[in-house]
């Protein structure tokens, strides 16, 4: 017999319809994959896209590629699935009061009663442990690296209570990728994967300022703090601001891993940035904060902005 479509009633508010989770995930795991986002792949490519950039310009910058960074690749994605399935669930954990004061967030496993806290620490610290199982087959410096992006990870659930830029803690969690993939190919951690990683956190300010204006109102009521609340409607101009920050320090970083590679493959690698900058353009000028629908759907278009530059950088490394 068929698994049943939840209704919309039932569904998680921004859960893509017709998600796998929902159609064909057996019955007592939704609850878990459901935790994990899994229904919501979104998040999943927004923490994998920086290190897949990463991996191609530190090819870039030394020049070599190997059989060792499809697995490096490989690698990022498998880990980029786990850990933004347990960073979820901490999140969810150490939000359970909040969540259920949300209107989009209210059917969340654990405030809706599907799981118990006990059930998610556990499925936490097994997303964790395999995610771990594969960090340990990189070298020891991106090892390093993988082991301190847990305090990023740890804060973020926080921030929201203590300031109000708590995108700038998502950013610094979700790019840590960039850091990562860099010295997993290099062995060492060199400066463009730094302004790289700063290209990113404006590009996750971008996106999640968008993404937080669905909750705005909720957030006001029980005291959230976010850079949508803060910004209010002057936001269009911030994100002008972090659009610009974004492609600027993404060209550096280009410039910096391809200095000493031909110039056609710079070049072509410096188109990315470029045309990254026109997606997010693009976003601009579709951007309705009162729509929630156009708020999640441009927020879900930035699977498609991050592609944009590494379909560039992966043409740069075949010069």
């Amino acid at each position: 017999m068929p698994h049943e479509a939840p209704t919309p009633d039932t569904r998680i508010a921004d859960a893509v319809a017709g998600n796998w989770v929902d159609r064909f995930a057996p019955e007592a795991t939704r609850p878990f994959l459901r935790l994990s986002r899994a229904d919501r792949p979104i998040g999943t490519w927004l923490l994998l896209l920086p290190c897949w950039w990463g991996l191609a310009l530190a090819i870039l910058s030394t020049g070599r590629a190997g059989w060792g960074d499809l697995w490096i690749a490989a690698g990022c994605a498998a880990g980029a699935w786990l850990m933004r399935g347990a960073g979820c669930t901490w999140n969810d954990i150490t939000d359970r009061d909040f969540d259920g004061a949300v209107a989009r967030t209210a059917l969340r496993p654990i405030p809706a009663g599907d799981v118990t806290l006990r059930a998610a620490l556990i499925w936490m610290c097994a997303q964790a442990l395999i995610a771990f199982g594969i960090l340990l087959t990189f070298n020891a410096a991106a090892i390093a690296l993988g082991v301190l992006a847990l305090l990023p990870v740890a804060i973020y659930p926080f921030a929201k209570r203590f300031t109000w830029w708590p995108q700038v803690f998502l950013g610094l969690a979700f790019n840590w990728g960039a850091l990562l993939a860099w010295t997993a190919h290099s062995g060492t951690l060199g400066w463009p994967a730094m302004v790289l990683y700063a290209a990113g956190i404006a590009w996750t300010l971008f996106y999640d300022t968008i993404y937080a204006h669905q909750d705005i109102d909720d957030d006001a009521l029980i005291g959230i703090r976010s850079t949508a609340r803060l910004f209010g409607s002057r936001t269009p101009l911030w994100l002008r601001r972090f659009l610009v920050l974004t492609v600027a320090l993404m060209g550096v970083a280009v410039i910096g891993a391809g200095i000493e590679a031909p110039m056609l493959a710079l070049a072509l690698a410096l188109a990315g940035p470029w045309a990254m900058g026109w997606h997010l353009t693009w976003q601009l000028r579709r951007l309705d904060l009162d729509d929630g629908q156009v708020l999640v759907t441009l927020f879900r278009a930035n699977r498609d902005a991050g592609l944009v530059p590494l379909v560039f950088f992966l043409a740069a490394l075949l010069i």
